[in-house]
């Protein structure tokens, strides 16, 4: 035989192989997954198979394993059989818009946890003022103190944070820390970091390992990035800030001067046992122990203000988006105005349809964003939304470099507000396990008004006319990075 005979073979082989890949792909790709995400991996995959293939068996599985989403949905259980023994301390809707009380049946639904009454919640938003808050909430602590954060690094900001662990221990108190495995290894001096934690007795666990010679492996991207810290069950922390400095002490960021903006919540009432809750799940899903002998139930919190409360966690443990059908609930619910803070915009269709449809049915929009961005790819994929929301009428305001706004909130109307750890981003929405805060009560949301006021103050607001202005070259830019964004 001669050597074309061979050619042909090896391209009809080839041929063969490719349209197997091909039809592969359209069977299994788009099934559960939005057409946008099954449409870039399909686009990814003709074009590049071998990338294509190989990126999609590392992501391409956008749930955690199915052991964990089984113990997901057993902590569920546990925790609606105690909602169900101690029904008062639910709050009472008999005031509540009828499509409010929807929102709140539809988050205890998906996550289990009621809404409740008689909280207070105050903003913090200076950011060594948070920690400190913090360390000083932790020097008053007689029983226990729960940690969980994204990124858990010992540096001069945390340190005061330390010290009060270490005080703490040293009064007989039991310290708890879940840090996310992978974005805490990645932080400055992770290993002396967790030394020191060794060091004052505080017990900690990683949250996700990565792991695969110890039997603990999942697809590496998916995290937990939730931020809580609890004391003896009567106050609790939540919010957008990490357990580090405003630097994040990398040099890209110190060459850059950039620095964090952030915005937590000190809470106080029967919504930190709802708190506690998520970290206990957290706890038993990573430890395997249940500490649900140590928390204090809702019901014996007394009443510490008048905001109704109801935590939101989400994640890929869970069989649906629980954040993101939560901001579409309450963006369809507003009467008057929606204003977005998300240091990473970048919405799925349905969030882009229900904010141009709050514009069009003549409500108040505004989106606050970072002037600059510390990740290219989202900051690229983020940008090219805005044309389309500016012709709709929302507002954007950038607040200026070098800072870099990473507080995650958003109100409705004068008397409902979101603050958590979630971006309003599809990495938010599917790959990160996060905790959102829904309160409904006119005195969070006018100190919500106030940082909102500062963010203007601050910065500037960006106009059609300016946007499109915009060279071709960074336009395109964003129109690459965002058909990246939807590979999930």
């Amino acid at each position: 035989m001669d050597s074309g005979f061979f050619a042909n073979l090896g391209w009809t082989i080839g041929a063969l192989v490719v349209l197997a890949v091909n039809i592969t792909a359209l069977i299994v790709i788009p099934k559960g997954r939005k057409p946008t995400a099954a449409m870039s991996w399909l686009l990814l995959i003709f074009l590049l198979p071998v990338v294509g293939i190989v990126l999609f068996l590392l992501i391409g599985n956008v749930r955690l394993p199915k052991k964990r989403r089984a113990e997901q949905a057993r902590i569920d259980g546990i925790i609606r059989d105690r909602v169900a023994a101690v029904a008062d301390e639910k709050a009472d809707p008999s005031s509540w818009p009828v499509w409010f009380t929807r929102v709140t049946e539809q988050n205890e639904k998906l996550t289990s946890l009621p809404p409740v009454g008689g909280n207070r919640a105050d903003l913090i938003g200076d950011y060594e003022a948070s920690i400190t808050a913090m360390a000083a909430e932790i020097d008053t602590a007689q029983k226990y103190v729960h940690v969980e954060f994204f990124i858990v690094s010992w540096d001069k900001t945390t340190e005061v944070f330390f010290t009060a662990m270490e005080n703490a221990v040293k009064r007989g108190v039991t310290v708890r820390l879940l840090a996310d495995h992978v974005a805490s290894r990645k932080a400055v001096d992770q290993k002396k970091t967790f030394a020191e934690l060794d060091r004052i007795g505080v017990i900690w666990s990683w949250m996700l390992p990565v792991q695969p010679f110890q039997g603990k492996y999942q697809r590496p991207d998916l995290r937990n990035h939730r931020k809580i810290v609890v004391v003896d069950g009567r106050t609790a922390f939540v919010g957008s800030q990490n357990l580090i400095d405003r630097s994040y002490n990398t040099p890209k960021n110190l060459k850059r001067g950039l620095k964090w903006q952030e915005l937590v919540a000190r809470v106080e009432g029967p919504a930190v046992a709802e708190i506690d809750t998520v970290f206990l799940s957290d706890w038993l899903v990573e430890t395997g122990v249940m500490l649900d002998d140590e928390q204090v139930p809702a019901a014996q919190l007394a009443p510490a203000g008048d905001l109704v409360c109801q935590l939101v966690p989400s994640g890929p443990a869970y069989e649906t988006e629980n954040n993101l059908r939560l901001f579409l609930s309450l963006i369809h619910g507003a009467t008057e105005r929606v204003i977005l803070t998300s240091p990473y915009f970048v919405p799925d269709e349905a969030m882009v349809y229900a904010i141009t449809t709050a514009c069009q049915r003549g409500l108040e929009v505004q989106l606050f964003v970072s002037e600059i961005g510390d990740q290219g790819m989202v900051y690229h994929a983020q940008r090219s939304y805005y044309d389309a929301l500016l012709e709709a009428g929302v507002r954007i305001f950038l607040y200026p470099a070098p800072f870099i706004l990473h507080s995650k909130h958003f109100s409705i109307d004068d008397d409902i507000a979101v603050i958590g750890s979630s971006n309003m981003d599809i990495r938010s929405f599917s790959l990160n396990m996060e905790i959102s805060m829904l309160v409904r009560g006119e005195s969070f949301v006018a100190q919500m008004r106030e940082v909102e006021q500062a963010y203007r103050d601050a910065g500037r607001e960006l106009t059609l006319d300016e946007w499109r202005r915009e060279p071709a070259k960074a336009t395109f830019l964003d129109g690459v990075a965002r058909l990246t964004s939807a590979l999930n």
